[in-house]
């Protein structure tokens, strides 16, 4: 059946204790006013004030969800990532026994001097200097003068590059005096900070 909106006009001549013969339409009106007001009532009293938990519990959900995938991630690559921890352990101990201990560095400057003097340089200073403890080593620098030519000075530097222990050079400063090149710097070598320290420092 068609509604009909005319029977809308008797609704302020409706006798509310005579709601069972309410014309259906005013029935149908009453009834989606009252839903509204109730579905608004429940909003506002109920729904609204929970929204907040149901935002964070959204954003746990994701935060959670990207932990688990990370975990996963893990998990699924767990004997990729060991045998890259063996590698990588491998390496580091291989890294710490180019690394000199106490007794073997008063022989470095043996070493130092040897490679220097066949790349036919002639040392002017070649000292000890304050040890430097880093987190996990102990860095030795060593003061170096030597006078030679250019061609001298890099066959040296390639000679110490190429030493069974790590030495760096660093802080190149020439000088040129009277047609004489000196070469001012500094030789770093480390060692390990589990081993003893180094004593007196020594000078050629």
């Amino acid at each position: 059946m068609a509604f009909d909106f005319s029977k809308l006009k008797e609704v302020n001549d409706l006798d509310f204790e005579q709601v069972a013969i309410w014309p259906k339409e005013i029935k149908t009106v009453v009834a989606i006013f009252c839903i509204v007001v109730v579905s608004a009532i429940c909003y506002y009293a109920i729904i609204s004030s929970k929204l907040p938990q149901l935002d964070s519990a959204k954003n746990k959900e994701s935060e959670l969800r990207n932990v688990f995938e990370s975990k996963y991630r893990i998990a699924v690559n767990l004997n990729a990532y060991e045998e890259q921890l063996v590698r990588i352990e491998k390496d580091f101990s291989s890294m710490l026994k180019t690394l000199p201990t106490s007794n073997e560095t008063p022989g470095l400057l043996d070493d130092i001097t040897f490679v220097g003097t066949d790349a036919g340089l002639s040392f002017k200073l070649l000292n000890w200097q304050q040890e430097d403890p880093k987190e996990f080593y102990t860095e030795l620098p060593i003061q170096l003068e030597v006078a030679g030519n250019y061609h001298e000075f890099g066959q040296f530097a390639s000679n110490v590059a190429n030493l069974p222990r790590i030495v760096t050079l660093h802080d190149f400063d020439i000088v040129n005096n009277r047609g004489e090149l000196s070469l001012k710097m500094q030789a770093r070598t480390y060692r390990s900070a589990g081993t003893d320290t180094k004593t007196d420092g020594e000078e050629k």
